[in-house]
């Protein structure tokens, strides 16, 4: 089978989570990482392809 490429949004639900996980726990590293990945699957439209 071929391996698909996660969507944008699913980029941006994941580091919403992982953020959120980390306000909760206070875990300031699991915070940015999380930031950091919602903030890179933001693409703005005709940017090109998304970079992983």
């Amino acid at each position: 089978m071929t391996k698909r490429a996660p969507t944008t949004s699913t980029e941006k639900v994941k580091g919403s989570v992982k953020e959120a996980i980390g306000k909760l726990t206070g875990d300031v590293r699991v915070q940015t990482e999380g930031r950091r990945q919602k903030d890179e699957a933001t693409d703005p439209k005709g940017a090109g392809p998304r970079q992983t």
